[in-house]
């Protein structure tokens, strides 16, 4: 079922699904647009300053080295990404503690504050570009956070639609091919970023009449209202639901409690002392699965930050500088990511897969949705390592499968991660789960700033070994599905035992 409520309940929740879809699609990620962005700072000037003529040849031939100038735009990009995500912890907190329409307002604040920024920058005022794309960064995650819980409206269909929306999230970026495209034809850098500064009008209509003040919980009440409406809005406490459906759970003898109350350990698999109870914060964070999933996340996010941000030195030396080329390709790439959107959902349609059919005997829906996440985490992980091999080839043809790869990686990467933590964890600590991991998996892609000024330094431009050390990298992400696998078959055979000692119970007490 689709929606549910009555007629003027469900429409809302589909507007609520539509604009949200329009607002992450348009809005929320465009800074990963990155390359097409590039292109039109290096025409305006940006950073010129670190651009030197050296003189080669026996002709004393003067070439102009702007090797300082890709390092700076890297460099930008590095922290953007870096704060992109790390923020996203105290903004998980602000949205689990003060709920959904102060984090909107942030959000709004502070995306608007980073658009005028680029809007008034200037060649003389390059440095705007380290705050102003921050703020748009975390800005756009912000509205990406408040909108995950949408799909909790749409019980069957809520992986499909959060992997949806971090589909989009991911095409989003192709708005700033657009503005590159609008450039080329006469419209300036200043004019495109005034207009996605006025637009934020349409985020605070959207946070006043198609959002809730606090949280969208799940699963989802009966006439759950939201928004500013003529009729009594209904007041819902997220937690105290959890609870309600932990506790129901375990009191109608569904499976091991374990499963139901408390983040799944694959270590253990003992039940809680206290059935009654949501898992606390630490409990999660001291889990197995964080663990592991963290590591999933941070070497895979990493191989992409560093392919966007190095994209336009990559693709200049393997066109041997040719300006037009260059162009071809970064268009192809930023017309890939409008794919993203496209790509997402069969991730979420493939962790949904199991809905509708009936459970084992003795299994839990958290457990079924476990048990469906496993494929879906090794296919990402899967393709990320595909997508490694084609970047490390130095052929320029080949990256165009390189592009289609990465943008079905990225697809599943965000979806995936943000389905699995609603799934493995209590929806009460969402928010600072995801804010959690999103932040430490920053950590990690700080690296990205040194493997390029590796490349630049001793290797001499070449980035053959840094992409080859990347791709083995890689390879510890397959840890994090398996270890699933093996953890929901532990608790397929426990039931199995224990149904099998009750038989016998049973049998011994007929005789």
């Amino acid at each position: 079922m689709l929606g549910c409520g009555g007629g003027g309940v469900g429409l809302r929740y589909r507007l609520t699904l539509a604009t949200g879809l329009v607002e992450c699609l348009c809005f929320a990620g465009v800074v990963f647009g990155w390359a097409s962005l590039v292109f039109v700072l290096k025409t305006d000037g940006y950073f010129t300053d670190l651009c030197v003529n050296l003189t080669t040849g026996p002709n004393s031939t003067v070439e102009t080295d702007c090797s300082g100038q890709d390092e700076q735009f890297s460099l930008v990009f590095t922290v953007t990404s870096f704060m992109n995500n790390f923020l996203t912890l105290p903004n998980g907190f602000i949205f689990d503690r003060f709920g959904t329409m102060a984090t909107r307002l942030l959000g709004i604040c502070l995306y608007t504050t980073g658009t005028l920024m680029v809007a008034f920058s200037s060649s003389a005022l390059s440095m705007l570009l380290f705050p102003a794309l921050s703020f748009i960064a975390v800005g756009g995650i912000l509205f990406l956070i408040t909108n995950i819980q949408v799909g909790n409206l749409f019980g069957s269909h809520r992986s499909t639609i959060i992997t949806l929306y971090n589909g989009a999230f991911d095409s989003s970026s192709a708005v700033f091919l657009i503005i590159k495209v609008m450039y080329e034809g006469g419209v300036s850098l200043r004019s495109s970023f005034l207009i996605l500064s006025v637009c934020s009008v349409i985020h605070l209509l959207r946070t006043f009449f198609l959002m809730p003040n606090t949280h969208i919980p799940y699963p989802l009440p009966e006439g759950f209202t939201y928004g500013v409406s003529p009729g009594k809005s209904n007041s819902y406490n997220v937690e105290e639901i959890e609870k309600t459906r932990e506790t129901g759970m375990t009191s109608e003898g569904e499976g091991p409690a374990e499963t139901d109350d408390m983040p799944l350990q694959p270590d253990d698999g003992q039940q809680s002392e206290d059935s009654g109870k949501v898992a606390s914060f630490r409990s999660c964070v001291q889990s197995w699965f964080f663990l592991w999933h963290l590591v999933w996340l941070s070497v895979m996010q990493l191989r992409h930050y560093l392919f966007i941000g190095t994209l336009n030195p990559m693709l200049n030396r393997l066109a041997d500088n040719n300006s037009a080329l260059v162009s071809q390709y970064t268009n192809a790439f930023a017309f890939t990511q409008l794919c993203g959107v496209l790509c997402a959902p069969w991730n979420g349609l493939i962790m949904d897969r199991h809905k509708g059919k009936p459970l084992a005997p003795g299994e839990t829906d958290k457990e079924a949705d476990l048990r469906s996440s496993s494929l879906s985490l090794f296919l990402t992980s899967l393709q990320c390592l595909l997508f490694s091999i084609c970047a490390s080839s130095p052929l320029l043809p080949l990256q165009y499968l390189t592009f289609i790869l990465q943008v079905l990686n990225r697809s599943f990467l965000y979806g995936g991660n943000a389905a699995f933590i609603s799934i493995a964890f209590p929806g009460v600590h969402f928010g600072k789960l995801y804010g959690l991991v999103m932040s430490l998996s920053a950590v990690v892609s700080l690296l990205q700033y040194p493997c390029f000024a590796l490349v630049k330094g001793a290797l001499g431009g070449d980035p053959f070994y840094v992409n080859i050390a990347l791709t083995l990298l890689t390879l510890l992400a397959f840890i994090h599905p398996i270890n699933i696998f093996y953890h929901c078959r532990k608790l397929t055979n426990q039931r199995e035992d224990m149904a099998g000692g009750a038989d016998i119970t049973l049998a011994e007490a007929k005789m």
